[in-house]
């Protein structure tokens, strides 16, 4: 059961930070992407505590779909992170 939970938590990993890029490129703002990127967190948080209440059927359950939600927020904050530290850097090099 371990094992499809880290395979899911791999898939909206990648899936988020995919669809984060696309809105990169389409709005040509790292902020937007790392908001985009922490919208789909609580989405596939979500998604991930529902697919965990079908397969266990237990209450308790929720949990292991909020570890899912968990990885992917620390992933929104490390994009945000580094939209900080590249913005940082922009305006040095500005100056």
């Amino acid at each position: 059961m371990a094992n499809f939970f880290l395979i899911l938590i791999g898939f909206f990993l990648i899936i988020s930070n995919v669809v984060g890029f696309i809105s990169y490129k389409k709005k040509k703002s790292l902020y937007a992407a790392a908001f985009t990127i922490l919208i789909l967190a609580a989405l596939f948080g979500a998604i991930g505590g529902i697919l965990a209440l079908l397969i266990i059927r237990d209450a308790f359950a929720i949990f292991y779909g909020l570890q899912v939600g968990y990885y992917l927020l620390i992933n929104s904050a490390i994009v945000l992170l580094i939209a900080v530290i590249i913005t940082g850097i922009k305006q040095y090099k500005k100056n």
